[in-house]
């Protein structure tokens, strides 16, 4: 088995994925963002400290630099360069995200995951497209209910595998096929827990801010 394609896969997808477009922006308008507010480089992050276009113009670039390499992906695939389709094509989505969160630009310290989370479930069409769509809208529905963004973000990952197994069932895939996208998008909704930890402790707390953005008028 050629595995030459896959390991390029994996490293363009990563690379794509630690692009800090949040700091990038931030120094272009004469700020370090991992100074200000929550410190994290993202897009809602940016969007306090700049202002809500450029908030939502990183969330979009954040959401393409992770659609963008499993769309390629997949296209490799379509042209039978693969012979484990299935796991290939997750564990590149999974590595998008994993650059963004830990960015070798930033001291292997990035980002959340959420925005090129989205970007790279939206990309592994038709399989994962529905949930990724699905857990987008719980996470705007709970940001918008509760203020929290991080407890959204939580609830949103964690639905992900879920809604994964049972599309999958739906598009009538088998049974390793379906194992692997729901195990593999397990490992993706961990990685965007795991970097929302501080936030469900703050939550626990009682000390977790609410997003401005999920206010009535805002």
């Amino acid at each position: 088995m050629n595995i030459t394609p896959w390991l390029f896969g994996l490293l363009a997808a990563f690379l794509s994925g630690s692009i800090p477009f949040a700091v990038l922006i931030g120094h272009a308008k004469g700020i370090n963002i991992r100074q200000h507010g929550s410190g994290n480089p993202g897009a809602t992050n940016l969007g306090r400290a700049v202002g809500k276009k450029w908030g939502l113009f990183c969330f979009v670039l954040d959401v393409l630099k992770g659609l963008l390499p499993v769309l390629l992906f997949g296209r490799l695939i379509e042209l039978g360069v693969s012979a484990s389709p299935a796991m290939q094509w997750v564990s590149v989505a999974v590595a998008a995200v994993a650059g963004h969160i830990f960015s070798p630009w930033l001291g292997f310290k990035g980002g959340k995951g959420v925005a090129t989370g989205l970007g790279a479930t939206l990309g592994l069409f038709p399989i994962v497209t529905l949930p990724g769509g699905i857990a987008f809208a719980l996470w705007y529905a709970v940001a918008k209910l509760s203020g929290y963004v991080g407890l959204a973000s939580v609830i949103a990952a964690a639905s992900l595998p879920v809604s994964t197994f049972f599309n999958a069932q739906r598009l009538g895939l088998t049974a390793p096929q379906t194992t692997v996208f729901t195990l593999l998008t397990a490992t993706l909704a961990a990685l965007v827990i795991f970097r929302h930890r501080g936030n469900l402790a703050r939550l626990r707390a009682g000390i977790e801010p609410k997003a401005q953005w999920t206010q009535r008028g805002q």
